[in-house]
């Protein structure tokens, strides 16, 4: 499906959660306009929560290059992606909208987030905020000043307690994990050199100061920008990019002299959630750092296209699906379970309309998207290692036409190259071109950029059962998935 990464444009999910992803898209380039084709299942548009909104334009079918949605981070006007193939386009439409709100699917234009220092209208709604509580704090003390006035030594009035005793909030209740969590977490600034830039959410992976965010967050910090987390306490560092991976949209950054009581949070397990489980976000939405808000799992292995906003490739995962309130600014912030463990980094929302605090940013409606913390965790891990990205291929170009009937091994590969790389893992698999691929182990696969995300929840070497069909009959083929270092 696509979203909008709280930040830039996702394009729309198929129908049913498929399972899994290849390693490349069919070989198409960028068309320079928005994918026509609807998913499987209407759908309202998603998109990253922290850069603006729109669906993602349509990725290229190729193995290497990815189409991604225009964002735009820091207010910067999206740039129309690169020609497609003559592949049907891909992504699928956005459950029921286009990004902001036009009911477009994939390829929707995306939408320019409020500029990075907030506009008067911004300025405006604090500034309302504001003057309510002061005028709450006004009328209360008139209150008491008026009622003082006139009381008398007559007055049979008794006062009542002004506490009511010292309230305990237990480890297992949201506020109790919010309170241990929040200390952990930080509100990102990304800048780019020229000045633009938007603002995320990451939190503490390691006591040496390294910090975990979504790779659109800080995507504009990458060449020569600048990169700062601020912490609830109001401690502000300077930070550094370390690694980021366009394709799983995860990045890490490092604390330039962290502090020695950094206290990281606890990662669970979410190969181990399962639907109807409580969920928890933090994250800094419309600039609100440090808001929390609570949901439940709507659903597991959703798949979910976005972009960084930067124009060039798209990112794919098997998302957790949650309604906790996910706005532009809770992108790359952790999204809990009951007892405080990190089960999901949060990226993507779909969304149907524009507005929200004068940004012209789209808001929650219940539909937000979570890379799940098993694979954000590789991810980080071999960027911290190595700053580059590793992801798990098949050898095979895909068509990302919308489709159910399955993934599509093209005719023709990524500019020009082979299909199925020769000697590579479908090669030696059998699988030729013109198979389509309709399930990798117990994931049923409905179309190209499904099985690109769930191939992503793997790891090079990993072996996996391919489903196939060729010439009307159903075949199945044992498969070692290879490797591939970096975005290009």
């Amino acid at each position: 499906m696509s979203t909008e990464n709280e930040g830039t444009a996702v394009p729309p999910a198929p129908s049913a959660p498929p399972p899994a992803p290849v390693d490349a898209p069919a070989a198409s380039a960028y068309q320079g306009q928005p994918a026509p084709g609807a998913a499987p299942e209407p759908g309202p548009a998603a998109q990253n929560a922290d850069h603006g909104y729109g669906t993602a334009p349509q990725p290229p079918v190729g193995e290497h290059g990815w189409g991604r949605p225009q964002g735009t981070h820091g207010g910067q006007e999206p740039t129309p992606p690169p020609a497609s193939s003559p592949d049907a386009p891909w992504p699928p439409p956005a459950y029921g909208g286009g990004g902001h709100g036009a009911g477009g699917g994939w390829g929707s234009s995306y939408q320019q987030p409020a500029p990075k220092n907030g506009g008067g209208r911004g300025r405006m709604v604090a500034a309302v905020l504001v003057a309510a509580l002061v005028a709450g704090g006004l009328g209360g003390g008139l209150g008491y000043t008026l009622a003082k006035e006139n009381d008398t030594d007559g007055s049979t009035t008794v006062s009542a307690s002004t506490s009511g005793g010292n309230v305990k909030r237990d480890p297992g209740t949201v506020a109790g994990v919010a309170a241990t969590a929040l200390p952990s977490t930080v509100t990102i600034e990304a800048e780019s050199s020229s000045g633009e830039g938007g603002t995320g959410t990451g939190f503490v992976f390691d006591t040496q100061g390294h910090i975990v965010t979504n790779n659109h967050v800080v995507a504009d910090a990458v060449d020569g920008g600048k990169v700062s987390a601020t912490f609830p306490n109001g401690k502000k560092y300077d930070a550094e990019v370390v690694g980021h991976a366009q394709g799983y949209d995860v990045a890490v950054i490092k604390l330039n002299n962290a502090p020695s009581d950094l206290k990281p949070l606890t990662l669970g397990n979410s190969d181990d959630v399962a639907v109807g489980d409580s969920t928890i976000a933090i994250g800094a939405p419309f600039g609100l750092s440090n808001t929390v808000t609570t949901g439940i799992i709507s659903a597991k292995n959703r798949p979910v296209a976005s972009s960084d906003g930067s124009g060039s490739q798209a990112s794919y995962m098997s998302a957790l699906q949650t309604d906790a309130s996910i706005n532009p600014g809770n992108s790359g912030g952790p999204l809990l379970d009951a007892k405080g463990n990190v089960i999901g980094i949060n990226s993507a929302i779909q969304s149907t309309s524009n507005g929200g605090f004068g940004t012209g940013q789209a808001g929650s409606i219940g539909l937000g998207f979570a890379i799940p913390i098993n694979q954000a965790k590789y991810v980080a891990q071999e960027l911290i290692k190595t700053g580059k990205p590793v992801y798990a291929k098949i050898g095979a170009s895909v068509s990302l036409e919308d489709s159910t009937g399955g993934a599509k091994i093209t005719e023709q590969g990524a500019g020009g190259s082979e299909p199925v790389d020769p000697g590579g893992p479908a090669d030696k698999a059998g699988l030729q071109p013109g198979d389509v691929i309709t399930k990798l182990d117990d994931r049923v696969i409905d179309s190209g950029p499904t099985l690109i995300g769930e191939i992503w929840t793997h790891k090079p070497g990993d072996e996996v059962t391919i489903t196939y069909e060729r010439d009307g009959k159903e075949r199945t083929t044992e498969l070692t998935l290879g490797s591939r270092v970096g975005d290009s």
